[in-house]
């Protein structure tokens, strides 16, 4: 039995050395036949092989263990490109080739690459816009015994050129790797990416480490892409099945929504930013959950902060998190409805000089690429002094191309207006829904630069409800339909307001030189029906004690017109009024707000013809109002204000029947 032993190990020991004494260069022509066969790509080793042995890093069960396997080295190797490709005949073209096969995977008709190391090749990589690539080697079904296939493990680069060349991302990317002699990696990549500018360069870790487990593989690279930074420094753990990643990152850019062919995630555009924070997770194939940790910025003028979280999940990946802004510049907020002044990239909708409502059209072709559960916070608004701002709260989700902002709650004028917002972006056009209320405006700060209203009391209560469709906000406004009604049921109002309005010119004056006294509010009510982008007021008065006032007329958001009348009428006489109708006109760019010339014009005439006949005193007569001496409707109007605002579905223009 000993002797049995002993001659089997014999026989062995005969093999390995007949091997490896072998001229494996006869063997080429079979090596590029399978090779081919497997592959189904054209392949050659042009150079020598030749054969040594090793036993594998990883250790293999039982018997297994002590057997060595073959390590070959070839020179000037080629492998052929898919008939597809456009990078040329040839994916690869290496100098020097290290690759150890696995025997036993031999005897299943399987060419198992266990370890790839390619010295200074030349290496395309490259996926059409059907989404196929020419690294994946197509996988048949055995047909009959001639059938092998090809795995490869392990892949490890020295020294090497490397081009990326994709038209549906629109990249053509070249990398050059070098591997220093204390095995330290460096690259310097360049080409395009998105149609933009790509310069890098990094340092990493010995590529031969690519092939260990259980070790923190080093990374630090800096990646431009058009005016996009991005500095990373840290280290992947267990890099040949990449486990976990703790990296310090930095990113500078013209806006957040450049971000997305980069790394797919949605991000809304905005103004010039920048953030740094620590990005961990767990990386494994199939499933990814990446956390931006405890990252600080600036978006525009404002700071941000927060943590993020990216998952990768079926049907769609998950961000979610929370952002907040100690100091949020309102201006800053433009650019997330297209209002901002970030210029628009060639292709993009200008806003034209003479429009206020942004055009810019939603990018809902991205919207189904991703889920959003972000909670955003703005503590203290900077704005102008004409925007009565305090804080911004809002839940941000998005849920298979559905964008809902529920709730938008701003801080008002003391007061709070609460908004929740739906845009179904998989809609052609989009159709939106939105929900206003606002409660407890406080007229004094409502207008913070008129000094009379600093006298005024009482606060504006308010809902609307609109729907409509179309692919911007202009868009969306221009086609909206609903209701809008605002109620002051009770407070007071500065007199010298109601008396400008009436352009009673002699009161207006006394009050300005001897002060400003509150006149008691019966009520305002307030009722716009809103069709097609028309809002026309059913009802507006403002009931006090002194004056009646009544608002006719409508504002047109497809046009982005005013045509409003103001209608004051005196419960009293005033002497010297110069009353007639105001009317505001012209565009939201460019409003116009006057008086009826025509009116003032005939009392001035009146008062002409009176002067000739009679005594000059006689000629205050046409000057003088009498007033009406009538009470509004206040229980009627406030009832009708009360009632709940209606829209019908988007993209109707009246609710369905009962």
């Amino acid at each position: 039995m000993l002797i049995s032993g002993a001659g089997l190990l014999g026989l062995l020991a005969l093999l390995v050395v007949l091997v490896s004494t072998f001229d494996w260069n006869r063997v080429k022509p079979w090596i590029d036949d399978k090779v081919s066969e497997a592959t189904q790509r054209s392949f050659a080793i042009n150079g020598d092989l030749s054969l040594s042995w090793e036993r594998p890093a990883h250790v293999q069960a039982g018997w297994r263990r002590w057997a060595p396997w073959p390590h070959f080295r070839g020179h000037d190797v080629q492998l052929g490109n898919p008939d597809w490709a456009k990078t040329g005949p040839d994916m690869a073209r290496v100098q020097r080739v290290d690759f150890t096969i696995n025997p036993f995977a031999l005897l299943q008709r399987r060419i198992s690459v266990e370890s790839l190391l390619l010295t200074e090749p030349n290496l395309n990589f490259e996926q059409n816009r059907e989404g196929d690539n020419n690294w994946t080697f197509p996988k048949k079904e055995n047909q009959g015994q001639s059938r092998w296939e090809f795995e490869l493990q392990d892949l490890a680069i020295a020294e090497g050129d490397i081009r990326y060349l994709d038209p549906g991302k629109q990249a053509d990317v070249k990398v050059r790797i070098d591997t220093l002699d204390d095995s330290t990696v460096t690259w310097k990549l360049g080409g395009k990416f998105n149609d933009e500018k790509l310069s890098g360069e990094g340092t990493a870790g010995s590529l031969l480490m690519l092939q260990n487990t259980g070790v923190r593989y080093p990374v630090e690279a800096l990646v431009k892409v058009g005016e996009t930074t991005i500095t990373a420094k840290g280290s992947i753990t267990d890099p040949s099945h990449p486990s976990a990643l703790d990296v310090e990152l930095k990113i500078l850019g013209a806006s957040m929504a450049d971000l997305f062919p980069l790394s797919g995630v949605l991000l809304p555009e905005t103004p010039k930013f920048s953030t740094s924070g620590r990005v961990v997770g767990n990386l494994t194939r199939g499933s990814m959950r990446l956390r931006y940790e405890k990252f600080t910025g600036k978006v525009g003028s404002s700071d941000i902060g927060g943590t993020l979280e990216y998952r990768q999940q079926k049907p769609r990946p998950v961000l979610s998190g929370e952002v907040v802004s100690n100091q949020l510049v309102f201006k800053d907020l433009g650019a997330l409805v297209g209002s901002g002044d970030k210029k628009p990239k060639e292709g993009e909708v200008k806003q034209p000089p003479d429009k206020v409502l942004p055009v810019s059209p939603f990018k809902t072709e991205r919207w189904d690429k991703m889920d959003v559960q972000v909670r955003f916070s703005g503590k203290k608004i900077i704005h102008s002094d004409k925007l009565p701002l305090d804080n911004l709260h809002t839940s941000i989700k998005m849920d298979n191309g559905t964008l809902s902002l529920d709730p938008l709650d701003f801080g008002v004028a003391g007061g709070k207006l609460t908004t929740a917002l739906t845009i179904n972006g998989l809609s052609k056009p989009a159709k939106a829904r939105m929900k206003v209320s606002a409660r407890k405006l406080r007229l004094a700060e409502l207008f913070p630069k008129a000094e009379s209203m600093q006298a005024s009391i009482g606060a504006v209560n308010g809902d609307a409800q609109l729907t409509a469709a179309g692919n911007s906000f202009a868009a969306l406004l221009g086609s909206s339909n609903g209701e809008v009604k605002a109620l002051i049921s009770q407070g007071s109002v500065s007199k010298f307001i109601l008396e400008a309005m009436g352009l009673n010119v002699g009161s207006a004056v006394i009050a300005k030189l001897f002060g400003d006294r509150q006149v008691p509010l019966n009520c305002m009510a307030a009722d716009f029906n809103v069709t097609d982008g028309l809002m026309e007021a059913r009802t507006f008065i403002v009931d006090t004690q002194d004056a009646t006032i009544r608002v006719s007329g409508d504002i047109n958001f497809a046009s982005e017109e005013l045509d409003l009348t103001i209608h004051p009428d005196s419960k009293g006489p005033r002497i010297i009024s110069l009353r007639s109708p105001l009317y505001i006109q012209g565009t939201f760019k460019n409003p116009d707000v006057g008086v009826d010339k025509g009116v003032i014009a005939l009392k001035g005439g009146a008062a002409v013809a009176l002067g000739a006949a009679a005594a000059p005193f006689a000629a205050l007569l046409a000057l003088i109002n009498p007033g009406p001496g009538q009470d509004s409707p206040c229980g009627f109007l406030l009832a009708e204000a009360k009632e709940k605002p209606k829209a019908p579905p988007p993209g109707k223009t009246k609710a369905p029947e009962p």
